[in-house]
C-alpha cells in the first residue's frame, strides 16, 4: 500500500483516497482506481480472499387480481387449447400504462386454463 495520507482507512478493495470500489488486480503491479486514479500495489491483495454468493429470488405466481369469481363472466366464441372447449369466458384488466391496450384473461368454463393475451 502507499504511505502517503488517504482520506479513508478502508478494507484493501475499496479506494483510501475517494472510497470507491477498486477493480480487481489483473496482470500489472499496481490496481489504479477508475475515479481518482490513486494507485495500491498489488502486494497490499496478497491473501485477500473473494468470496460470493448467488440468491434466487422464489418464485410467485400472479393472478392480476383476478379470483375464480371472475371467470364466471361473459363467454366468447374461442376455442380452449387444451380441451377443445368451443367456448371461454374472459375478464379485462389495465395492466399496463393507459396508453397502452387492455389486457384480456381468457379462462375455460370446463377445465380452467387460463390464457392471456396483451392487445
Amino acid at each position: 500500500m502507499s504511505n502517503v495520507r488517504t482520506a479513508f482507512r478502508s478494507e484493501p478493495d475499496f479506494c483510501a483516497e475517494c472510497g470507491s470500489i477498486l477493480p480487481l488486480p489483473v496482470t500489472s503491479s499496481v490496481v489504479v482506481c477508475m475515479s481518482c486514479n490513486y494507485t495500491v500495489d498489488v502486494a497490499g491483495f496478497d491473501g485477500v480472499e473473494i468470496k460470493s454468493r448467488i440468491v434466487f429470488n422464489k418464485r410467485q405466481v400472479k393472478n392480476a387480481g383476478l379470483t375464480s369469481d371472475n371467470f364466471s363472466g361473459p363467454t366468447v366464441q374461442k376455442e380452449c387449447p387444451k380441451c377443445g372447449c368451443k367456448k371461454m369466458t374472459y375478464a379485462t384488466r389495465q395492466t399496463r400504462s393507459a396508453d397502452e391496450g387492455q389486457t384480456v384473461f381468457y379462462t375455460c368454463p370446463k377445465c380452467r386454463f387460463q390464457e392471456t393475451e396483451y392487445s
